[in-house]
């Protein structure tokens, strides 16, 4: 009998390895192709989130390929109007830029001398005064005696017969003179690595428009060329998979597209009221970081606080926009999100953070956006697909 097991064992460890390099290649590939990744998996973001509208219009007699077009059209107008809106406020920010920093340093400076004094007085109460190192006192100067005038002592007298010759000129020693050259990048290697990075993103952002207009005007054909790769009951969880996802991704989608616009008009209409300068710029940026997860809420006052403090607000008007912030970010997290977004993703918390430092450390800022709509897809696949099930179970909730 043992000998019979020694042939499965055996195998156990090639599919093991295997499966620890197909890993190791997968985040490879994730890391080395990001650029690539996040733009595809954006377009297909916003894909789903215009998927209802273009439906919408199929159902009043539009084609596919109008609707996508006008669909898209509109989103892109819709986005530049609101691109020039957001010009013209950090235009303004920006004349007032040195005013801010200049008032910004004042407010630092002062509450860094305020903590010197507190830790200084703090030092003094606990430490007793025997512990306390003593200054010594200024070593005293000795003064002369004063004399009578007459009274000082005669110059010595000079010293005859002695004659003392010169030192030789002795040459100094030939010592090798040590420079330390500083290896520098020419000025112009540096602004085309940066140029050149810059114009990688923007030449990938510029293709979104056109992935989304094809993924939405091409959907069905998509659809039925992707199940084409599958026969029987791999076809049927297939499908399954694929209408999993869609329901998840849209339902994510749109439930943090309709909070964020929300948090966005409730902090600008709130940030107007109290007359914080910027509240159009500030107001919309705080509530978009707000539904970042856990971090949500101290990216979500930065906005208007460094605003309030450049723009010199009083006190009670920095106070109440740390209440407003937070009170709209509980509200947002506690209420509005588990009926918007939480009904539709089965995460359990383990996962969604182990999910965002892995994502996170892949792609930076964007994979913490892309984080917990990928692996609620990774969820749907696995289970629909009978041999994964287990998987499924152990990233739900």
């Amino acid at each position: 009998m043992a000998l019979l097991s020694r042939p499965a064992k055996v195998q156990e460890f090639p599919n093991a390895a295997n499966t620890v390099i197909a890993l190791g290649v997968l985040l490879a590939l994730l890391y080395w192709g990001r650029v690539f990744f996040i733009t595809s998996l954006s377009a297909v973001i916003i894909a789903f989130l215009l998927e209802p509208f273009v439906g919408l219009l199929m159902r009043i007699r539009f084609p596919r390929s109008v609707a996508s077009f006008v669909v898209c059209s509109t989103a892109l107008l819709l986005v530049y109007f609101i691109g020039l809106g957001a010009y013209t406020e950090l235009a303004g920010l920006w004349e007032d830029l040195p005013r801010f920093s200049q008032r910004i340093y004042d407010v630092v400076d002062a509450t860094r001398q305020k903590l010197d004094q507190m830790e200084a007085t703090t030092y003094k109460l606990l430490v007793p005064a025997r512990q306390q190192p003593q200054q010594s006192p200024p070593p005293s100067i000795p003064q002369r005696s004063k004399r009578k005038r007459g009274s000082e002592p005669p110059p010595p007298e000079p010293v005859t017969g002695l004659v003392i010759p010169p030192p030789p000129d002795i040459p100094p020693p030939n010592i090798p003179e040590v420079r330390i050259h500083e290896e520098r990048k020419p000025l112009l290697d540096l602004l085309y690595e940066r140029i050149g990075s810059l114009y990688q993103i923007l030449l990938m952002a510029s293709f979104i428009p056109f992935l989304v207009y094809f993924m939405l005007s091409w959907r069905d054909h998509i659809h039925r060329s992707f199940l084409q790769f599958f026969h029987g009951e791999d076809r049927i969880a297939a499908s399954r998979s694929l209408q999993g996802i869609g329901d998840m991704v849209r339902g994510f989608v749109v439930g943090n597209f309709v909070l964020g616009v929300l948090l966005a008009m409730i902090s600008s209409a709130a940030f107007w009221l109290i007359h914080l300068p910027y509240a159009l710029l500030a107001g919309p940026i705080s509530g978009i970081l707000s539904l970042v997860p856990y971090v949500g809420l101290p990216l979500a006052l930065l906005p208007p606080a460094i605003v309030a403090i450049g723009g010199g607000s009083r006190l009670t008007t920095f106070l109440i926009v740390i209440f407003i912030v937070t009170m709209l970010h509980l509200v947002a997290l506690n209420l509005l999100y588990p009926k918007l977004v939480g009904s539709r993703v089965h995460l359990n918390p383990l996962v969604v953070t182990m999910a965002l430092m892995l994502f996170g450390f892949i792609w930076d800022a964007p994979g913490l956006l892309l984080a917990i709509p990928l692996t609620a897809a990774i969820k749907a696949v696995c289970d629909n697909v009978k041999e994964l099930r287990a998987f499924g179970k152990f990233l739900g909730d």
